[in-house]
């Protein structure tokens, strides 16, 4: 006999560890397109035989689930972690679009507010690596017209160049040291080929003072970006001190009795309250390492 699968955080169907959302419908798409299902190239690849049609798979998911009964939704949430935190930013309208009858139809984004930065060198690398995602997949049909009138598709893949466009109530949750931006856009490997960043980007409490400084203006770009999106009644966001990528998912950050907190709420109880209406979650965290909430500063 299988043994069922233990869902956690916010898939958890278990009310003390999921109050808000635990007796809800929820379905987990694969991540498998490379572009946070924004592509859409006809031709195949003669030679791998890749498909970049990650838009046409959102398109197909959302009618199969509408088709089982999601139409008849009351309220419902898009959400995703990491490339699936992007895809809620940049496919939050369209999913709105697909529920016009339901009550509250909003997104969640964990993790998802990637940033333009340079590294610690000067590089653009991340910059670099959007354009190049979006040039592969075909990927500016499927991102804001608006946005891309001002500035070029590439660009537009970052939410801070997007976020403001967006007409559907968004919730952002993110680490103002969010671990991968910081070891891959900030700090990538080739920029510190002695290694003398290992241990800084493995545990923050190993930070020597300058290398602390150079993470600490990764924190103030992120909440410029924030900042720089306007003031919205519609947009909640969860921006706390502690190195983590992504919370939604593993049940001692989403909500458990040691879980982080930020203004003394779970992330859950900020989420939750934020979803129905009783309380307008904008709240950002003081610098690290004043949260003592958050577990040790590692990541490994």
């Amino acid at each position: 006999m299988e043994t069922p699968l233990a869902f956690s955080g916010i898939m958890s169907n278990d009310y003390s560890l999921n109050p808000y959302f635990y007796n809800w419908n929820r379905v987990k798409v694969r991540y498998c397109d490379g572009a946070s299902f924004t592509g859409d190239v006809e031709v195949v690849n003669p030679v791998n035989n890749l498909h970049f049609r990650g838009a046409r798979i959102f398109q197909a998911v959302m009618e199969d689930l509408l088709a089982k009964g999601m139409k008849n939704a009351r309220n419902a949430i898009l959400s995703g972690c990491s490339a699936g935190g992007l895809t809620s930013i940049l496919h939050c309208d369209k999913f709105k679009a697909f529920l016009p009858h339901a009550g509250r139809v909003k997104c969640l984004s964990d993790a998802g507010f990637f940033i333009d930065v340079k590294t610690i060198t000067g590089e653009p690398i991340i910059q670099q690596f959007y354009n190049d995602v979006v040039t592969l997949h075909g990927s500016a049909k499927n991102l804001h017209r608006t946005c891309m009138s001002k500035l070029n598709p590439g660009l537009c893949f970052f939410p801070q160049n997007t976020a403001s466009y967006i007409q559907t109530p968004l919730f952002l949750i993110n680490s103002a040291y969010d671990y991968w931006q910081v070891r891959v856009s900030l700090i990538p490997d080739h920029v510190d080929p002695s290694g003398e960043w290992m241990n800084c980007k493995t545990n923050l409490a190993e930070c020597q003072p300058q290398q602390l400084n150079a993470i600490q203006g990764f924190r103030s770009k992120l909440v410029r970006a924030l900042n720089e999106l306007g003031p919205s009644s519609a947009r909640g966001y969860y921006i706390n001190s502690c190195y983590l990528h992504c919370h939604t998912e593993l049940q001692n950050l989403w909500h458990s009795p040691n879980s982080p907190r930020l203004f003394n709420k779970t992330i859950t109880e900020a989420a939750g309250e934020w979803f129905f209406d009783r309380n307008q979650f904008q709240k950002i965290d003081c610098p690290y390492p004043c949260n003592k909430s958050c577990f040790s500063q590692s990541n490994s």
